[in-house]
């Protein structure tokens, strides 16, 4: 059995979008509570111990009995939010993340329901029924399949509302076709394949530059005016201080911005998602390089290109795909897998040149035997040479 997840787009009327902005709310406040909780309690006690979800979801009753209102929230929802701050502590602990913070309503909200005596279901290809929402409109290429375990509804800051379907279902493993590659990452191409393929980078940003350029331009003017008119009402101690919220143009500039840019991360993510899975259908073991990108992101010339590359997001769903399908990813060390020769096995050291050169240096001879090499497939087919001799 495994655990898949389906991304829908929700369309609520106004009274299901009026219960969802309270679900959060109380999501929300509860999490800030907890987590101020957390630390008054550090720092009364430092000896004390950390109070885990468990612990949370028996103080979570008596914060109902204070705040009434939050019984009219989805009462899985306010528990899940007690497991997740479980769950930032523990990561934070380990050294994986950083302290958790503060919840605010000016970016995007989320809450995450169980499913309980079938309270979750899909109707038809187009409805689904949710708790405490009842039966929702959505838009999806596919249907959750399997049994249904939980589901995230997610408001973006682009206004649009998402739900995230958790489904377990039957392992579906793929033929076996007996063949392997190895692959480079690169800023040039996406990845380059041992076989001689070039998966193209898709710069999906220059189709929407200029419009997200201008409302770009007028968010932060419209951000500009607007903190200058509430600092005039500060300033003549106006009885109700006007907040961003009231600005209606610099919120509509605002919700462009991140529309045109959730566009550009959906059309990145939709290339991502279908060439891993034409690798998955034709490769049984992939072979990558094992990048420290966190490492490489401080580089501040090729951070953008790196971002824009989305190395990380394709290596994390190639590895959820090979756990799937029956495939097997693996990882190597990628020290000097462009200057060792594929066909004898010596490294050249750079050639002799200094570093900015051997960058711009896309293919080369090899000093020892002779053979024209291309740098990326070279570096690709070491690679695989690399990751069958651990196995």
């Amino acid at each position: 059995m495994v655990l898949k997840a389906v991304k829908m787009r929700i369309y609520p009327n106004s009274e299901q979008r009026d219960r969802l902005m309270q679900t959060f709310g109380c999501a929300r406040f509860v999490w800030n509570q907890m987590l101020n909780m957390q630390i008054e309690r550090q720092k009364n006690n430092p000896e004390a111990k950390f109070v885990n979800a468990f612990g949370m979801n028996n103080l979570l009753k008596r914060l109902k009995e204070e705040y009434p209102w939050l019984k009219q929230a989805e009462s899985t929802s306010l528990q899940s939010t007690n497991r997740n701050l479980a769950d930032a502590f523990q990561r934070f602990f380990k050294g994986q993340n950083k302290f958790p913070h503060f919840k605010s309503r000016k970016y995007a909200q989320s809450y995450n329901s169980k499913c309980v005596n079938h309270n979750i279901k899909v109707i038809d290809n187009h409805h689904i029924k949710l708790p405490k929402l009842g039966v929702v409109y959505f838009r999806s290429g596919r249907l959750p399949q399997g049994k249904i375990k939980n589901v995230t509804v997610r408001l973006t800051v682009a206004n649009q509302y998402y739900i995230t379907v958790l489904t377990e279902c039957e392992n579906q493993t793929l033929a076996k076709t007996g063949k392997r590659v190895g692959g480079d990452l690169g800023l040039k191409s996406l990845l380059n394949l041992s076989d001689g393929y070039k998966e193209p980078i898709h710069h999906f940003e220059d189709k929407y530059r200029k419009k997200l350029h201008h409302w770009e331009k007028l968010r932060s003017r419209r951000y500009l005016l607007a903190k200058q008119a509430i600092a005039w009402d500060y300033h003549n101690k106006v009885l109700a201080p006007r907040q961003l919220d009231d600005f209606k143009n610099y919120q509509k500039a605002r919700v462009m911005v991140a529309k045109y840019r959730q566009k550009i991360a959906n059309q990145r993510l939709d290339q991502l998602q279908k060439f891993t899975t034409k690798l998955v259908k034709q490769y049984d073991i992939i072979v990558l390089e094992k990048l420290n990108i966190k490492g490489m992101l401080k580089n501040h010339k090729l951070a953008r290109a790196i971002t824009n590359a989305s190395w990380s997001k394709l290596v994390s769903i190639l590895q959820y795909k090979c756990d799937w399908y029956g495939k097997k990813l693996i990882q190597v060390n990628p020290a000097y897998t462009s200057q060792i020769c594929i066909n004898c096995g010596k490294s050249n050291h750079r050639l002799g040149l200094d570093k900015s050169e051997w960058l711009d240096a896309r293919e080369w001879d090899c000093p020892n035997c002779g053979t024209h090499l291309d740098r990326d497939i070279n570096a690709a087919q070491v690679i695989l040479k690399k990751g069958l001799a651990t196995q």
